[in-house]
């Protein structure tokens, strides 16, 4: 049932944002975005250290995906009714404590369990870090900051490729796979401790209550999509994966009645059918489909590529991208002033960069002999896909977030954090599929620039998307 508002006394308006509390929420944003990715590089080590079956090792990162997608619209409602502050305090901690739970995980479905908490820890706290950006900050401070964001996310996938390597090969103190949970502790410690001195609160001034057919039909949808796709392809597709498949559109469908029914009687739905029907809202989650589904395949499948098809360990194919981080994060420093600049055509011009890039990343494979480009060959392709990308990503949440009401800060946050990871585990299984099927019929390198070019082709889709934006993004 849908449930209503209830009256609150007008709150105060939250304290402006300082650089310690900018460095804390952008650390806090860091640790579930590294945490997705670092993994990939632990799965070998955590399979054969606890004799785990290949099905329950995809679980680790499964049961970590879809808890964290599913729950992250909730989450960015808690933050407005209870206070974003008190929400991301909280999600911090459960992050701290549920990593040391994977960290000392004595089986293999401990993990996965310990991996699920995780995950909704992580739905915890990453909306209230846009919604409080949204909040306390306005004009060409929340450009900056919303850009400096998007750059953070970029970054987190590549340095969470990075670090678990190094971390992997290390082995400090005979930890192995189990530093890559354990590192996260005093990370975590630190956020916490910086947090309470330098983030300010802030909450809706009419916050709702509970929307609880709402929440339970919305996590059946995302479940009944993101699990298949995550878990199908190592289970050969078993027969629950395409029931969950088939049942996820009526889900859907009846989701948004509940949702639209409650708002048109006045109720406080979880996601109210007005904020997609805002044109910038809609805009904006339209463009990121392709921005974020091609990033997860292209990181997948570039991973397999380096260490599978020309032979990288882990620590070196995750340090082949630094140059992609690198020109990422340079790249969205420089966002806003794209904008004032170009507007709504600074997403063509990153559409088109990246896929310069991609075609030189593809031209190094195919030019050369196989096993052939080294980390210098690939660089520059490399250095034009995350120039795109930071321009890409803090666009996505300027032009989301520029039409989202200050009261709904933390759901359209939820909103907008939901439709990236949704995509990034579409991504991989579409993309990351259609790789591996062409691998044993066209080999590797022809098949890595099949799926290249679909890619690219997402990419051409949003070039022409950009030249129907406004001039100004707001």
């Amino acid at each position: 049932m849908t449930t209503t508002t209830t009256p609150s006394p007008p709150c105060a308006p939250p304290r402006p944002l300082t650089r310690l509390g900018l460095c804390t929420l952008l650390l806090g944003a860091a640790l579930p975005m590294i945490d997705f990715f670092v993994v990939n590089v632990a799965l070998p080590a955590i399979e054969s250290d606890l004799a785990a079956a290949p099905a329950t090792v995809e679980m680790v990162v499964a049961g970590y995906a879809v808890a964290y997608a599913v729950l992250l619209v909730l989450g960015g409602r808690l933050g407005d009714a209870h206070g974003r502050r008190g929400l991301f305090l909280w999600g911090v901690a459960g992050f701290g404590l549920t990593s040391l739970a994977c960290g000392l995980a004595p089986g293999a479905w401990w993990l996965v369990g310990a991996r699920a908490a995780q995950g909704a820890a992580s739905a915890l706290l990453l909306p209230q870090v846009l919604a409080t950006l949204h909040a306390t900050t306005s004009g060409e401070r929340r450009a900056r900051a919303v850009a400096l964001y998007g750059s953070v996310g970029g970054a987190s996938v590549v340095l969470g490729q990075v670090l678990g390597g190094i971390l992997v090969a290390a082995d400090l103190a005979g930890t192995g796979w189990r530093a890559v949970f354990l590192v996260n502790v005093p990370v975590a410690a630190a956020t916490l401790g910086c947090a309470l001195r330098s983030v300010p609160d802030s909450r809706a001034e009419r916050p709702a209550r509970g929307d609880l057919a709402g929440t339970a039909l919305l996590a059946a949808a995302l479940t009944a999509v993101l699990l298949p796709l995550t878990e199908g392809r190592a289970a050969r597709w078993p027969v629950w994966s395409l029931l969950l498949l088939c049942a996820a559109p009526l889900l859907a469908v009846a989701f948004w009645r509940v949702e639209r029914r409650g708002e048109a009687s006045g109720g406080a739905p979880l996601l109210p059918p007005s904020l997609l029907g805002a044109p910038g809202v809609r805009r904006g989650l339209l463009l990121g489909v392709p921005v974020f589904t091609g990033f997860a395949g292209w990181m997948f499948v570039g991973a397999v590529a380096l260490q599978e098809g020309l032979g990288y360990g882990s620590l070196r194919a995750g340090l082949t991208l630094v140059p992609m981080g690198v020109a990422q994060f340079g790249a969205s420093v420089l966002a806003p002033r794209a904008v004032r600049r170009l507007g709504g055509r600074a997403v063509t011009l990153a559409a088109a960069v990246h896929v310069a890039g991609l075609a030189t990343v593809t031209a190094a494979f195919l030019l050369g002999s196989w096993p052939g480009p080294t980390p210098l060959a690939l660089a520059p392709g490399l250095v034009l896909c995350g120039a795109a990308q930071g321009l890409e990503l803090p666009l996505y949440y300027r032009i989301v977030l520029a039409a989202v009401p200050a009261r709904l800060a933390g759901t359209g946050s939820g909103l907008a954090a939901t439709l990236q990871q949704s995509c990034l585990a579409v991504g991989v299984a579409a993309l990351g599929s259609l790789f591996l099927s062409l691998t044993p019929v066209l080999g590797m390198r022809d098949a890595l620039a099949v799926t290249l070019a679909v890619q690219s082709a997402g990419l051409l889709g949003l070039g022409a998307l950009g030249l129907r934006l406004p001039r100004a993004l707001g």
